[in-house]
């Protein structure tokens, strides 16, 4: 049945395989012993008391065991072995009005040293913008130029027709003295 170069099992010995009863024997046996160190640490009184209600907590524990089982159907061998792995992340839930969309967000490295790049990259755009060293800020000043001489241009003709009333108000006050006079 061996393939060529590989050897059988470990030293020839034979596996042993511990029944899922015995695994069950044992798991009650350290609750027990768990629990009369507890009551022993209470009081003591417990312990040592009433073997009735010893078997009463060994029927509840089999009934809570069958409960779990009931409740969460376990595949292959977790029925056996009781794993817990921290870097497990169990996945929870949430209600739409449990989430908190207005809380501070966090940022991996890459994305948190993205933002403050971005964030220098704004405040040297704004210096240089402010300093008229960018595109935008020389088409803004050209723009600002412009409008300025259109404003003088404006302003120099209202002048000139304000000057030119004036004089015409001036001369009518003029031929209106001079045809009073005569």
């Amino acid at each position: 049945l061996f393939c060529a170069g590989r050897k059988g099992g470990h030293k020839g010995r034979a596996r042993q395989y511990t029944s899922p009863e015995e695994i069950d024997a044992q798991l009650q046996a350290e609750k027990q012993k768990a629990r009369e160190e507890e009551e022993q640490e209470e009081g003591g009184e417990g312990a040592a008391g009433d073997p009735k209600k010893e078997k009463k907590s060994l029927d509840s524990d089999e009934s809570d065991e069958d409960d779990e089982d009931y409740q969460q159907k376990r595949k292959g061998v977790e029925g056996l072995i009781d794993i817990e792995n921290p870097n497990r992340v169990i996945q929870t839930t949430k209600k739409v009005t449990q989430l908190d969309l207005d809380g501070p967000k966090e940022l991996s490295r890459r994305e948190s040293r993205e933002e403050i790049e971005k964030q220098k990259a704004k405040e040297r755009y704004m210096k240089m913008h402010l300093a008229g060293k960018t595109e935008q800020a020389k088409a803004d000043l050209a723009r600002l130029a412009i409008i300025r001489k259109q404003r003088e241009e404006a302003a120099r003709k209202k002048e000139e027709e304000r000057k030119a009333k004036d004089e015409a108000a001036m001369a009518g006050k003029r031929l209106q003295s001079l045809s009073l006079n005569k």
